[in-house]
């Protein structure tokens, strides 16, 4: 059975600058998906709205360089609850602090409106890949198949089977694939990682190490081979490690 079709994103434009902000209301009018429910001259009087009005907007347009309340500062106080962003600046510099604040996208000015329908459609398919998430049948974790992490200013979907292991790089994890040689970089912790992995088929060997059970090669002095990369088994995680492999062998 299809889907329904997802109601447009209720969407709000922020900007100080007069002519950017009415640009980008008029590219949310002319775009279907997309429903202008606010504009706003400043990041205050966006979260004045936002406050007054939670849960009603699902994406905000920020400008980044603005008076007593920044695009970066504005993200960071609405946190994980809030709107999905897309960032509009003149300035690339802000790209990786965009990134650390969770947005979806990030759009250099000045753009057109090609350039804008591509970060809004990434907003529309995190939205469709949220309700598939939210509306399918309740499984344990042992029965997922796939995970959905968030990389690249997108959701992406991972298959279990594809993960070969994943390394802690202080607020992020590197996701190595069987399929790519290029890992996945995502933003969270390796705790929050190992949350979502089924511990049937992931351990965590090491402080900075998770590893797909099914792809270890070789056992060797307190190592495990996966392909050509050797990783060490923590003193911490030695004890768990050495039960599994009792049943291993």
């Amino acid at each position: 059975m299809s889907q329904p079709a997802l109601p447009p994103l209720r969407t709000i434009a922020v900007d100080d600058e007069p002519l950017a902000l009415g640009l980008v209301v008029s590219f949310i009018q002319k775009t279907p998906f997309l429903e202008l429910v606010g504009k706003f001259g400043s990041a205050v009087e966006a979260l004045k709205y936002l406050h007054e009005h939670p849960g009603a907007v699902d994406l905000a347009f920020l400008d980044i360089q603005m008076q007593e309340l920044n695009g970066l500062e504005l993200a960071r106080v609405l946190g994980p609850t809030g709107p999905r962003v897309i960032f509009t600046t003149a300035f690339s510099q802000y790209a990786l602090e965009g990134y650390r604040v969770d947005a979806l996208d990030y759009l250099v000015k000045p753009f057109n409106y090609e350039e804008f329908l591509r970060a809004a459609g990434k907003a529309r398919a995190y939205a469709e890949l949220t309700a598939q998430h939210s509306t399918a049948p309740a499984t344990s974790p042992e029965e997922d198949e796939y995970l959905f992490l968030k990389a690249e200013y997108q959701l992406v979907r991972v298959a279990l089977n594809d993960i070969l292991y994943v390394e802690g790089l202080k607020d992020y994890v590197k996701v190595h694939l069987k399929s790519t040689p290029r890992a996945l970089l995502s933003l969270m912790s390796l705790k929050a990682m190992e949350e979502k992995l089924p511990p049937r088929r992931f351990m965590r060997i090491h402080r900075s190490f998770i590893v797909a059970l099914d792809k270890i090669e070789a056992v060797r002095r307190l190592t495990v081979q996966i392909g050509a990369i050797t990783i060490p088994v923590g003193d911490q995680y030695k004890d768990a490690f050495l039960q599994f492999l009792s049943r291993w062998t």
